[in-house]
């Protein structure tokens, strides 16, 4: 997959574009850029998603931006997936944010991209003020040569949003979260050191650090499949929370114990992804009855890793 930044060249083929954010990659959005890529197939251009870094709402509205589902990179990783060939990356910053929507076709679509046709949401809007729809668009193509094909809002009992993604991550309904993703919430992150808690345990973790806006779920316990570097996957039992056994209102860590692995993970990165909650955070009498309860939630991660398919997750969909 061609990955085009500022400064640097674009495919000289003409293309089919889809333009959004696409955080999370959910169903939905798996749903628009298949496609395009069936667009692209039949009329026997690239395939070109064009996106943007950071999200727009990190400068159009701050303080009401929302945490990111998924870094850039695991962005890129799914499109990939996807068969994507090529993603023009933009930097949203004030003066993308000032670009009137003619610009923004003229500039990046038709100059740049070589548009040929276009898949968007059907309530897709863009460019200064949002003054740019699947309408105008459409009238864009006409004297421009490409064409518009707007694809509908897909959902079943719910829409399929990063907004909804979003909400059933923070209300601890990793079943839902995951449903409307097509697959298991990922975190990827940098192992680093922490207190050796987990080691005095007898259950030594990693540490995860996560991207400073990367959403996480509500706390609690989760049964998780970590993938190192190597490719490989391993079963995990996952901690989101703020260690109440030990700290008062201690911050909120995501530490992962891995059955059966030995080695070391510092500083590499890896991802984890959330198969299932299995219970709140809690604090115990003692000491001997945390072990016990990290025990258990050990055995019942390694159960429903079992059911895990690397196969499956690999396809996105």
């Amino acid at each position: 997959m061609r990955i085009v930044h500022e400064g640097t060249q674009a495919s000289s083929e003409p293309s089919a574009v889809a333009i959004g954010v696409f955080d999370g990659l959910h169903r939905g959005h798996q749903k628009v850029l298949e496609r395009l890529t069936r667009v692209a197939s039949r009329h026997r251009v690239r395939s070109t998603v064009v996106t943007f870094d950071p999200h727009p709402a990190v400068i159009l509205a701050p303080e009401r931006a929302p945490l990111q589902i998924a870094t850039l990179a695991q962005r890129l990783d799914g499109l990939e997936r996807l068969g994507i060939e090529q993603v023009r990356i933009l930097d949203f910053d004030e003066q993308l944010a000032r670009e009137s929507a003619a610009s923004f076709v003229e500039r990046v679509l038709v100059a740049e991209l070589k548009v040929r046709h276009v898949v968007v949401g059907e309530d897709f809007r863009f460019g200064h003020n949002r003054d740019g729809d699947v309408d105008f668009l459409t009238r864009e193509g006409g004297v421009r040569g490409f064409d518009v094909q707007p694809a509908p809002i897909f959902g079943d009992a719910h829409r399929w949003s990063s907004t909804s993604v979003r909400q059933f991550l923070q209300a601890t309904d990793l079943e839902k979260a995951n449903q409307t993703l097509g697959r298991p919430f990922t975190l990827r992150g940098a192992v680093v050191h922490g207190d050796a808690r987990g080691r005095e345990l007898g259950y030594p973790t990693a540490n995860l650090k996560v991207h400073s806006r990367q959403i996480l779920p509500g706390l609690g316990i989760y049964a998780g499949a970590v993938r190192t570097n190597d490719a490989k996957w391993w079963p995990g039992a996952v901690s989101v929370g703020t260690r109440p056994q030990f700290y008062v209102d201690g911050s909120i860590l995501v530490e992962v114990h891995i059955p059966g692995f030995s080695g070391d993970l510092y500083d590499q990165e890896i991802d984890i992804a959330l198969l299932e909650r299995l219970r709140g955070e809690l604090v115990f009498t003692g000491v001997k009855e945390l072990v016990s309860q990290i025990e258990r939630d050990v055995e019942q991660s390694t159960v429903i890793f079992e059911k895990f398919s690397p196969e499956r997750y690999a396809l996105i969909r």
